[in-house]
């Protein structure tokens, strides 16, 4: 029979793939945009958090389509990257937040809007809030 050597076939592909395990690799994270190089330039990363409170924060500003920067004050910025980017963000248009509570967490979602005629270019969900501190 021909089937025989097509199913031994594909049961030594599958089971040299399941003993391989590492074959498939994570891609690596995209490079950081020269922006956020600059604008993080002087700071230190701390650990992630998954919270913000919207009481410190003094502003937002859209580094680039995978980048926001909520600053709380001169000293602590924190640094948010929507898992998978947001094609929505630019740093000409501004962000909509709707929350029920006085913090900001990963996973609420945030609106991009373009300021003069509030046309809505798209929602995206939020990830961790990186601390940077001067």
């Amino acid at each position: 029979m021909r089937i025989a050597p097509l199913v031994a076939l594909l049961t030594t592909s599958l089971m040299t793939g399941c003993m391989t395990g590492g074959a498939h690799t994570a891609a690596a994270p995209p490079a950081p945009s020269p922006a956020l190089v600059k604008a993080l330039a002087g700071r230190t990363p701390g650990a992630p958090v998954s919270c913000i409170s919207l009481t410190d924060i003094r502003s937002s500003r859209i580094i680039d389509t995978r980048t926001i920067i909520y600053e709380a004050g001169s000293r602590r910025w924190y640094v948010n990257q929507p898992p998978g980017g947001c094609a929505g963000l630019a740093p000409s248009r501004a962000l909509v937040t709707s929350t029920t509570t006085t913090s900001l967490c990963r996973g609420d979602i945030i609106r991009v809007i373009d300021p003069p005629n509030p046309m809505t270019f798209g929602s995206c969900g939020l990830g961790e809030f990186v601390p940077y501190t001067k």
